[in-house]
């Protein structure tokens, strides 16, 4: 069944499935036709029993006169007589003196009426169907046993099983062709999603799979589907403009250590020029050492795979070794970075990895803010906040909405220097500790970035 297709197995398991019901049903139409056929001869039976009853109370009457052969018909059916000893008083030709009913069976007529089935009769060679009850002779109670055969019954059954071993394979074979039909028909916008699936590819944006608008399940599997398509072709456009922003991103150092190191081969300077040029071509490769490993990180996060060592950290000693990293640079640039106490708040993380996003954001704050950088913790609903506040003009509002996307930049004011990956790095270390990271600004007073995270 499974090296068929799906128009093959619907068909067959329809095929299948209809023979069943066929089967079952002319079985049960079989056994209702012999069952009725069974009622109507215990009631001819009784109606006989009854006109004949009617007959051997009169006197002089006989059943095997010419007033029985009105009841009777001969090689049909048959009566007979019984006394209390079960001796014959009476038949129809051919039964002759031997009794039809056994002693226990006398008894049991006597007691109240009962029907019989024999395999065999004098005279008949046929099975039979009998009543057996009391009546009045000739001031006496004696048994009446009124017989009919079952000839009729089976010839009407084989005929009947007949028409249904002719009409069954052809209603099989008929709902079959209507079967395969159907699914072929139900399969044919199936097909059509396939066809034009096997057309889309990436030089083909925008494309999408038909969708039929019928309200069941090829309608919801169309659009799922569709939806699918959209989010992978979102994804691959993603990946283009990375690709490309890493590489505009790269190739601007590239150039500038290239050109640092072609001047110190072709000018005959001193040492300490060449050492300037040596200085300034360390400072690109440290850049493009910085922008690679930055890339790696935003790579890994994206698969899934950002290694975390988690381990559990007191906020306080967090805040405080990062803020020694950047005494020197604050009191460079006339700031400072002050740690406003956590007493006792802990949270479970990397510590080398929630260093490096907090890094990110004093770093950001000292080229672009102004004032004191406070970092600030605060407990919301389960969840830590690690803030990084400045004192600076803010973010453009423009650039809130994007600010934490690859090689985001805005026009002015914050977004001098610098690749675009200090925020997307943040929020790509919030998400592997299942939080996320988030920037606004504060009113009157500068820009406020913060890392929400679990608290356990």
């Amino acid at each position: 069944m499974r090296r068929l297709s799906v128009r093959a197995q619907v068909t067959v398991a329809f095929a299948v499935v209809m023979a069943a019901v066929l089967v079952g049903t002319g079985s049960f139409l079989y056994l209702r036709l012999g069952s009725h056929l069974s009622l109507a001869l215990d009631r001819e039976l009784r109606l006989r029993a009854d006109d004949l009853a009617a007959l051997v109370e009169q006197p002089n009457a006989s059943l095997a006169g010419e007033d029985g052969n009105r009841f009777v018909e001969r090689g049909e059916s048959y009566a007979e007589l019984l006394d209390a000893r079960g001796v014959v008083l009476e038949s129809t030709q051919p039964l002759g003196p031997k009794p039809l009913l056994t002693p226990a069976e006398l008894r049991a007529a006597r007691a109240g009426p009962i029907y019989l089935d024999r395999s065999s009769i004098p005279g008949l060679n046929e099975a039979s169907r009998a009543f057996a009850s009391t009546v009045s002779h000739g001031g006496r109670r004696v048994v009446l046993v009124v017989g009919a055969t079952s000839q009729d019954r089976a010839e009407t059954l084989a005929s009947f099983r007949d028409e249904l071993l002719l009409a069954g394979p052809a209603a099989l074979l008929l709902a079959t062709v209507a079967g395969f039909l159907l699914a072929g028909l139900a399969l044919r916008e199936v097909e059509s999603m396939r066809r034009r699936a096997a057309s889309i590819s990436a030089d083909t944006p925008g494309e999408r799979l038909p969708v039929p608008r019928s309200g069941d399940e090829l309608q919801r599997l169309g659009e799922t589907l569709n939806e699918m398509l959209a989010r992978l072709e979102a994804a691959l456009e993603r990946e283009r403009d990375f690709v490309a922003d890493a590489g505009h991103e790269l190739r601007t150092p590239l150039a500038l250590l290239r050109t640092e190191l072609e001047l110190a081969l072709r000018e005959d300077g001193s040492a300490n020029e060449l050492r300037d040029a040596v200085r300034r071509s360390s400072r690109e490769a440290d850049r493009l050492s910085q922008l690679a490993e930055d890339l790696l990180l935003i790579a890994r996060s994206d698969n899934g795979r950002l290694p975390l060592r988690v381990d559990d950290l007191a906020v306080d000693d967090l805040f405080a070794s990062v803020a020694s990293r950047f005494d020197w640079r604050a009191e460079e640039a006339g700031s400072a970075v002050h740690a406003t106490p956590a007493p006792g708040l802990r949270l479970r993380g990397d510590r080398h990895r929630l260093e490096q996003g907090l890094s990110n954001l004093i770093d950001n704050a000292l080229r672009h803010g102004s004032g004191t950088i406070e970092l600030a913790a605060s407990v919301e609903g389960g969840w830590i906040e690690l803030h990084v506040k400045d004192a600076g003009n803010g973010f453009p509002p423009a650039f809130l909405e994007r600010a934490f996307e690859r090689f985001s930049r805005p026009d002015a004011g914050r977004g001098a220097g610098g690749a675009g990956l200090g925020l997307s790095i943040v929020r790509a270390i919030a998400e592997a500790h299942g939080g996320t990271a988030h920037a606004a600004n504060i009113p009157f007073r500068g820009a406020d970035v913060w890392l929400v995270l679990p608290e356990r």
